[in-house]
């Protein structure tokens, strides 16, 4: 049977019964499916994957490839194509994917005759086994380009022109951060729309489930120097979290120039994100750089109908990290635009150490302040841009900042260095009255303040110490410019700890 026709089954069985065979297949379909599920208690998905492909070593694993010429659609001269991760190795949850020709549902089976298995000795392969992910391919920078992957739980990180990949997405966060542990729900099954020869985006719709929470979600993915995923996503409880967190981010911080601690590493920073920058409901623009706490710091930042929240690497100059192989100068930014009615609660930032940069250390994501009870779609609309440069504050931003301590004078003061640019502080006068204005939390008394137009890049620098009381407590900060009674710069917002 040609897999261009075999009917995804699990697909239909998404569509009201009434509505088969004939009514298209679209997001309310997959809305139905995931309020089915959440009336049901979870079912837990035994593995397809057969023993040996689990036994696998990542080696072993790396031996099996796809082949890029079964590129789905690869012969039809399409703007997107398919390629497909092999199930093995850590990969052992499979989804099924298909295909929405014509406004209908078709399975894209198994197979295979799309990939070569090295030195492998093959196993059984299940016919229904599926596939651990897939990517997409199209005309970024060049023909043949990888866009963007969708591999497991519910992750998937895409790419911008000239960037490589960098921090990832996720479909949902439950419990994140929180004493009972962490619940990761999974797409259990994607389908991908055909696009016409002339498509300047891609539609993918997912099918989320865990053991308290199923979700629908449409993803219109248009790539370009901003690439921009329009989301929709419908969300159902079985039974309410503790913690529900929407358009989560995570990424890696390992070290920058607001840690101080040794790391015998040979470059001057390692991170895919230097900070979480916000825009409030109220329009205020803040910056929170990141930081590789000695233990888990979790805090939010509470507000009303937010305009928008990301992990940015702000930092693109190739001397802050002397990484060639790497290239974190060019690891995309993530910004949550956000549409329609979020209502009242709270972006939240979980920062975890990490010895090294092989861990997702950071994690951002929004939290409702309540939830309707167990049932009721919870329903969200963002556009999630992945992007190197294009999304700033209008007004003057931080450059960088810095932490340290005198060891000759004063060796009892805190000291803080930030460091604003911007189009219109870059063109303002040394002698433009521009001023800072610093809050200090409690736990510490701001000792001085100064400002100053740099004479080497046209940037303003604020350099502030602060004098600990001796409570050994956490201290928030913050800073901005003004001039007059504008406001020139976002706010710095940091969290100095003894």
């Amino acid at each position: 049977m040609s897999p261009r026709v075999l009917i995804l089954a699990s697909a239909l069985a998404a569509i009201p019964a009434a509505a088969q065979p004939t009514a298209p297949f679209d997001y309310e379909a997959v809305q139905a499916r995931a309020q089915q599920l959440a009336a049901a208690p979870y079912q837990v998905r035994t593995s397809p994957v057969p023993d040996w492909l689990k036994r696998l070593s990542y080696d072993q694993y790396r031996e099996i490839r796809f082949i890029p010429v079964q590129s789905w659609w690869n012969h039809e001269a399409l703007p997107f194509k398919l390629q497909f991760f092999h199930p093995g190795f850590l990969f052992r949850r499979t989804v099924q994917i298909g295909e929405v020709v014509d406004g209908q549902a078709q399975l894209i089976p198994f197979s295979p005759k799309l990939f070569t298995y090295g030195r492998n000795s093959v196993g059984p392969l299940p016919e229904d086994m599926g596939y651990a992910g897939f990517r997409i391919h199209n005309f970024l920078n060049q023909p043949g380009d990888e866009l963007g992957v969708f591999q497991g739980a519910s992750y998937f990180r895409f790419l911008c022109r000239r960037s490589v990949y960098g921090l990832s997405a996720r479909g949902l966060a439950v419990d994140t951060a929180e004493p009972g542990g962490e619940e990761f729900p999974s797409f259990e099954q994607f389908w991908v729309v055909k696009p016409t020869a002339d498509a300047s985006e891609i539609v993918v719709y997912g099918l989320l489930d865990s053991p308290r929470v199923a979700g629908a979600y449409r993803f219109a993915i248009r790539p370009g120097s901003d690439t921009v995923m329009d989301v929709r996503a419908t969300v159902y409880c079985r039974s309410n979290p503790k913690v529900l967190g929407f358009a989560p981010l995570t990424s890696m911080f390992w070290h920058g120039t607001t840690s101080n601690f040794e790391t015998d590493d040979v470059r001057p920073q390692v991170h895919d994100s230097d900070g979480l920058m916000l825009n409030t409901g109220t329009g205020e623009w803040l910056w929170r750089p990141l930081t590789n706490p000695a233990t888990m710091r979790s805090m939010s930042f509470m507000d009303a109908q937010p305009r928008g929240f990301g992990l940015i690497q702000r930092d693109r100059r190739f001397d802050s990290y002397r990484d060639i192989e790497a290239a974190y100068h060019r690891r995309p930014s993530a910004w949550v635009e956000t549409i329609g009615d979020w209502g009242r609660g709270c972006v939240r930032l979980v920062e975890l150490h990490s010895p090294d940069e092989t861990n997702d250390n950071i994690v951002a994501f929004w939290v409702p302040a309540e939830l309707p009870p167990p049932g009721t779609p919870i329903e969200l609309h963002y556009r999630l841009h992945w992007f190197l440069d294009q999304i700033r504050p209008p007004a003057g931003y931080v450059l960088e900042s810095r932490h340290g301590r005198s060891r000759t004078f004063e060796t009892d003061l805190e000291r803080f260095v930030i460091d604003f640019d911007g189009s219109e502080l870059r063109k303002a006068a040394a002698d433009t009255p521009i001023k800072p204005v610093v809050w200090v939390g409690q736990g510490a008394t701001l000792v001085n303040t100064i400002v100053q137009k740099d004479p080497y890049d046209d940037t303003w620098r604020v350099a502030f110490a602060l004098r600990p009381d001796g409570s050994k407590g956490q201290v928030e900060l913050r800073c901005h410019l003004v001039r007059g009674t504008d406001v020139v710069s976002e706010t710095w917002s940091y969290l100095w700890e003894p």
